[in-house]
């Protein structure tokens, strides 16, 4: 797929991987680019910066308001091309992570993208193609030591994608998971021990983007910015015991405190 001419949906785009991916985008061509984001001021700066754009102020998390852009959007263009499915946030805790904060990060990293899938897909499989662009993580992948809720929900996440893609893919739907491993967002700018090493080999946005626009023209399922989450994914399926007791010499390395023994 190429992005000339064509009506995209960026949610998440008011900063990092989702505004490069709105401007990418509009540099390529897209005749249409929606840019939501629950950042109100920021979508619409990000918008100010295409003159094919429309700013939605958008809480992934409520399927009502998500559905009402698809529907204003089918309104005004009869169709969309693209759905990049991008929002999504981050949290540090183990099992003991408040059930607030687990349904919380369900929401946006997992039910939004249910909720995406929900309001779009009738319009793509009546027209007999659409394109789901959802952006889960190399954590979806392999794990993200410090964070079960961010590990569980980007494993359910490329799950979901998975599922679209064996369900649709006969029927005209592409989907594309992106999963890269640290982007210089402000996701990484924060004094944990992961986050810290993820910055020593992380790309910029642009550079994500650049991945994408490669990815959605080869219709590639798995994006990876970051070629090396191939073989350590790989190295997962090929020996899981030894993958396992690799992470558990990388999380001592990285003196991340280990959850307190249950009482």
């Amino acid at each position: 797929m190429t992005l000339l001419d064509k009506v995209v949906v960026v949610t998440g785009a008011a900063h990092g991987i989702g505004r490069a991916l709105a401007l990418r985008s509009a540099a390529e061509g897209a005749a249409v680019v929606a840019v939501a984001d629950s950042d109100a001021e920021g979508a619409a700066h990000t918008a100010r910066d295409i003159p094919s754009a429309r700013a939605y102020p958008l809480d992934v998390r409520s399927e009502s308001a998500l559905a009402a852009m698809v529907e204003d959007l089918l309104k005004h263009y009869g169709h969309i091309d693209l759905f990049c499915s991008n929002a999504g946030i981050a949290l540090t805790g183990a099992e003991d992570t408040s059930d607030a904060d687990w349904d919380r990060i369900w929401r946006v990293n997992v039910l939004a993208h249910v909720y995406a899938a929900r309001a779009v897909l009738p319009s793509m499989l009546a027209r007999g193609r659409g394109y789901l662009l959802q952006t889960v993580s190399a954590a979806g992948l392999l794990s993200q030591i410090g964070s079960a809720p961010y590990a569980v929900t980007k494993h359910a996440a490329l799950a979901f994608a998975e599922w679209l893609a064996i369900t649709y893919g006969g029927r005209g739907i592409n989907v594309s998971a992106l999963c890269p491993q640290g982007v210089l967002t402000a996701m990484l700018d924060n004094p944990d021990p992961t986050a810290a090493f993820l910055r020593s080999g992380a790309l910029t946005p642009d550079a994500v983007a650049s991945a994408v626009v490669d990815g959605l023209a080869s219709e590639n399922f798995l994006i990876l910015p970051h070629p090396e989450v191939a073989e350590f994914f790989r190295r997962k399926a090929a020996n899981y015991d030894r993958w396992l007791a690799g992470m558990r010499r990388l999380q001592a390395s990285l003196d991340f405190p280990s959850p307190p023994p249950a009482a």
